[in-house]
């Protein structure tokens, strides 16, 4: 019994779909290889990831600086710690001579992290401190603590 022509081409592309796709195994191995290139690239993106954030809050506690010393110019004095930051950006009661806002968009970002810098004044290593405690936060220690002292 001869095949017609139909059936000898219904075979061919059955035959055809069948190898077009991918094996199991195949599949393992791309996605192993996936799994081990990521393996070495993600530690090099995550440690960029943290050297930015770190570059971030010192270019942030120079602009505070920056900002501070016109606030001195003004004021004839820095900012008491009770006043914070904040009146960089809102004028203190006690601020006759204020020219404020001293930071653009009218707010005091917080660090990289999300934790809201520290500011003393009178400083412990100047006349101001202005402390970002990193990615562990006020609870981390001075391990990972980015200062104005210390850029």
């Amino acid at each position: 019994m001869a095949m017609t022509t139909t059936q000898t081409e219904k075979r061919n592309q059955l035959r055809r779909a069948a190898q077009a796709g991918f094996t199991l195994i195949e599949m393992l191995v791309v996605i192993t290889i996936i799994g081990l290139i990521m393996a070495l690239v993600a530690p090099r993106v995550l440690n960029y990831l943290g050297e930015s954030k770190v570059k971030a809050t010192k270019i942030q506690i120079a602009s505070f600086e920056s900002a501070l010393d016109l606030y001195y110019l003004d004021a004839g004095q820095y900012p008491s710690s009770s006043q914070g930051l904040q009146a960089l950006v809102q004028r203190p009661s006690d601020a006759e001579a204020w020219n404020g806002p001293y930071l653009k968009g009218g707010i005091v970002p917080d660090d990289p992290w999300g934790h809201p810098y520290v500011y003393r004044s009178p400083g412990e290593h100047g006349t101001y401190d202005i402390i970002s405690y990193g990615v562990d936060g006020p609870q981390g220690g001075p391990q990972n603590e980015i200062a104005s002292w210390t850029r």
